[in-house]
């Protein structure tokens, strides 16, 4: 999902909006939870599928969808990885049954949050969808376009994050909306709250990042060892 502070903005259109197909977006039955994770997922990984276990079982919802993002107007094009090779990982990454990977913000040809958000709604307006982000984009959000619309439009679950968290408790978005704030003990009711509302959930979560696995992955190439798969990962997936 792409937030951004300035740049042009792409308006979905009729054609694109029509665009969509079952393989990408399933039909979607009404009154269903559904749990919506945006980002670049360059690459994708452990935590990003964490979190999403986390939000089913807490949250109590029948899915998450990763909404992969043609390009983040806040992150510089070098180093990112194209669009379908991100796009293939995620989908490598989501090996769940409840989980699906969609590439539904290229085709409705929205660049910010708020406006994929609004065209989802739009599309499915009998299902309840939940915002889904860690707690270093809570710190971060009020530099997005129309930042406030989106805690106006979906309620919002926020993830703890290390390092990020006492910050983001702080700041500006969780300020604004401090009354409004959901205990935890009442997440899973959170998907039926009109909104604004959201839960911030202080789970102990891992502190691998995309750019640490960058990182990891150009230090394996110039080694010239090969790439292995995450332990962490397999293990959350036999758990879940």
């Amino acid at each position: 999902m792409a937030p951004a502070r300035c740049g042009r903005e792409r308006r979905p259109t009729d054609e694109t909006r029509l665009s969509l197909t079952p393989t990408i977006v399933p039909p979607v039955q009404a009154g269903l939870r559904i749990g919506l994770l945006g980002g670049s997922f360059n690459p994708a990984h452990e935590g990003h599928f964490r979190i999403s276990l986390e939000a089913l079982r807490r949250l109590g919802l029948d899915e998450v969808w990763w909404l992969v993002s043609p390009q983040n107007p806040l992150k510089a094009e070098a180093g990112m990885a194209p669009f379908a090779e991100r796009l293939a990982g995620a989908r490598q990454a989501a090996r769940h049954p409840r989980l699906r990977v969609t590439d539904i913000e290229a085709r409705l040809g929205t660049r910010y949050t708020a406006d994929t958000l609004r065209a989802l709604r739009r599309r499915f307006p009998h299902v309840k969808f939940v915002w889904l982000m860690g707690a270093d984009n809570l710190s971060q959000i009020p530099a997005w376009r129309a930042w406030s619309y989106i805690f106006h439009t979906l309620p919002v679950a926020i993830f703890a994050r290390p390092t990020y968290s006492l910050r983001a408790l702080a700041g500006k978005a969780a300020r604004r909306y401090y009354r409004v704030r959901r205990p935890e003990r009442a997440a899973r009711k959170l998907p039926g709250n009109a909104p604004p509302a959201w839960v911030f959930f202080h789970s102990r979560l891992m502190p691998i990042s995309a750019t640490a696995l960058r990182a990891q992955r150009a230090a394996a190439r110039v080694s010239g060892r090969p790439k292995t798969r995450s332990p962490t990962l397999a293990t959350a997936r036999r758990r879940s």
